[in-house]
């Protein structure tokens, strides 16, 4: 909400603009009126919203046009005031006065502005007839006060409805013409209430409703008045209630009541809650909170955060097959100004038979994000609702800073769960297939997928000595002459070369000499396309010499060309090197270092997927 308002009263002279001002402060009829009043300003405290108000006077005697100009243009609000025993300042204010304004201000930002008829203690009958006419030929009037310095009528009321009127404007929620809530505002309310509907059964019920008010206004309803509610809409429509509950409509038609009975500032309570500005955009701050990442750290989504994912897959997951189906993803993502994930999400993290996201890959999806861009994974948590769902300051609740790597290295042990591993090698290596194969897609599986919606990125879970834990392998391209900081910052790396090419190796030993031969990162060989015919490699050593010269393990042959889903052992085994660089150098001469880590894949990766029958099941 804006942090202070400043109002400016203008109008003709001897209209009783001065007087207003100095009636409202001393609370009584002054005896002398200077020819305009100085600037007040009347403390938060004070006020009924609780925000600074500047009430700014105009005199044409004292003031130059250019300075009322400039008045024009910082003012929030403009009360043009005029007497209501003078018609010439009735007049005077559609034929100088709007045009004005309007002339001064930008077109899609006017000023609201208040008609205020002062001196109503001098007549017997009311300017509103006058008035109504032209409060409906100008939309930026948001209301008219008739009102007396003299007697102090409707003093206090005038400045709250000019307060009110910056603080909670008609304008960008419901055209008056219509008698409806303009687009945008049904928009906002939309994602308020898909948000709010924590089943996603199309209706508010009773504990919702509750969760709701308590969000947004710190109470509950009781529930004789959850009934009064319904009861309202119950009258005024058909299908507003069902099921009991408050569905869509119902809920539109209770705002668009809100602010046909003059209570904006229900509805505006609502919008600011869920994070949207004046202009029914999502602020900066609601979207992108502060976070602070030193270097050598990195993002990963907590516990709280993987339930509240988990509670939104639940609710869009129909079928309760585990996996989310094309129509289910869209229903999800309907909260977002865009969709999100396109194609390529498929072929990052694990689908099922028909190709659909499954609850794993889901919860990969959003690792990933966190990991690699956690400024994206803040907006995303903040169109779902995260912060309000689970009552947090923000979404940077929702995210956990790892402790600098260096520290892991020093202590030899992490308390990280997700690992990259840069993957890189010469065109036609074998890389993508490397990536594919950790999702389960053997070679077959792999020539489905269309060019455009092939992904650089892949991410599953692995077991590591019963440690649930990500690995997210990066495809990176081959461009020997210059690789970036990010694709050497990682965890594990693999080389990959196609033991049918002769002329494969030559790039995995040329990188690893340049970039990795004198780095703490731990690298690894992979002898891709191994159900192919080995061929002699025309760099100066075979792969496994120049593993043996530098210390490596041996080439790990490795093939995606199988009738069922590729072997997975090997990635366990960089998962482990990732968690355990200091681990991977020491047991370099001892194979119970692989035997290790694969008895321990194979073990948990059972237990994984009893687990993932039992929760299959309880679902």
């Amino acid at each position: 909400m804006r942090k202070d308002v400043r109002i400016l009263l203008v109008g003709e002279p001897k209209v009783g603009k001065t007087s207003l001002i100095m009636s409202l402060v001393s609370e009584e009829f002054p005896d002398e009126v200077p020819l305009r009043a100085e600037e007040i300003t009347i403390p938060a405290d004070v006020t009924p919203e609780r925000v600074p108000t500047h009430i700014v006077d105009y005199s044409e005697a004292e003031q130059s046009e250019e300075q009322l100009f400039q008045e024009i243009s910082k003012a929030n609000v403009i009360c043009i005031v005029y007497s209501v025993n003078n018609k010439k300042s009735i007049e005077k204010v559609t034929s100088h006065w709007i045009p004005l304004i309007n002339d001064r201000t930008d077109k899609d930002s006017r000023v609201p502005l208040i008609l205020v008829g002062n001196k109503s203690d001098l007549v017997e009958h009311s300017s509103m007839e006058t008035i109504l006419p032209i409060m409906n030929q100008y939309q930026d009037i948001e209301t008219c006060v008739e009102c007396s310095a003299k007697n102090l009528k409707n003093i206090s009321e005038l400045f709250y409805y000019a307060q009110k009127a910056v603080l909670h404007p008609t304008g960008p929620l419901y055209c008056p013409e219509e008698k409806e809530l303009k687009p945008s505002c049904i928009k906002s309310l939309t994602r308020i209430f898909k948000v709010s509907d924590l089943d996603n059964d199309g209706i508010l019920n009773d504990n919702e409703l509750n969760f709701f008010q308590r969000t947004c206004f710190n109470t509950p309803l009781a529930p004789q008045a959850l009934e009064d509610v319904k009861n309202v809409v119950r009258r005024n429509m058909t299908d507003g209630v069902k099921d009991n509950g408050l569905s869509l409509k119902g809920f539109l038609f209770l705002h668009t009541l809100f602010i046909q009975r003059g209570r904006h500032e229900t509805t505006w309570t609502v919008l600011r809650r869920f994070g949207y500005d004046d202009d029914l955009e999502l602020t900066q701050e609601y979207l992108f909170p502060m976070i602070k990442i030193p270097p050598d750290c990195t993002t990963e989504l907590n516990h709280n955060a993987y339930l509240f994912l988990q509670s939104v897959f639940d609710k869009h997951d129909k079928d309760r097959d585990c996996a989310l189906s094309p129509e289910e993803v869209k229903d999800l993502f309907k909260v977002f100004p865009y969709m999100p994930w396109g194609p390529d999400v498929n072929h990052t993290v694990c689908t099922n038979e028909q190709g659909w996201i499954t609850y794993q890959g889901y919860l990969s999806q959003w690792t990933l994000t966190t990991y690699l861009d956690v400024q994206r994974s803040l907006e995303y948590l903040g169109y779902l609702g995260y912060s309000i769902i689970y009552e947090q300051e923000s979404q940077a609740a929702a995210i956990t800073v790892t402790r600098s790597k260096r520290i892991d290295l020093q202590k030899k042990q992490t308390q990280r769960s997700v690992f990259r591993c840069n993957v890189l090698g010469a065109r036609g290596s074998g890389k993508s297939g490397f990536l594919q194969a950790f999702l389960g897609k053997n070679l077959q599986g792999q020539r489905r997928i269309r060019e455009d919606h092939k992904s650089f990125y892949a991410i599953s879970t692995t077991y590591v000595y019963g440690q649930e834990k990500y690995l997210l392998l990066h495809e990176v391209m081959p461009d020997f002459d210059f690789l970036s900081e990010a694709d050497l910052a990682c965890d594990v790396v693999c080389l990959v070369y196609d033991i049918n090419n002769p002329s494969s190796f030559e790039y995995c030993a040329k990188v690893y000499k340049q970039y990795f031969i004198d780095s703490k990162t731990p690298c690894v060989v992979i002898a891709a396309k191994s159900d192919l015919h080995e061929v002699r490699q025309h760099y100066s050593l075979s792969p496994h010499e120049f593993c043996r010269k530098h210390k490596l393990h041996p080439p790990q042959p490795f093939t995606c060309s199988t009738t069922e889903a590729p072997n997975k052992d090997i990635y366990t085994r960089l998962t482990t090197m990732a968690m355990y660089p200091h681990m991977a150098q020491a047991d370099l001469k001892n194979s119970t270092f692989w035997l290790r880590a694969s008895v321990g894949a194979t073990v948990f990766a059972v237990l994984g997927f009893a687990m993932y029958r039992a929760l299959l099941k309880q679902r």
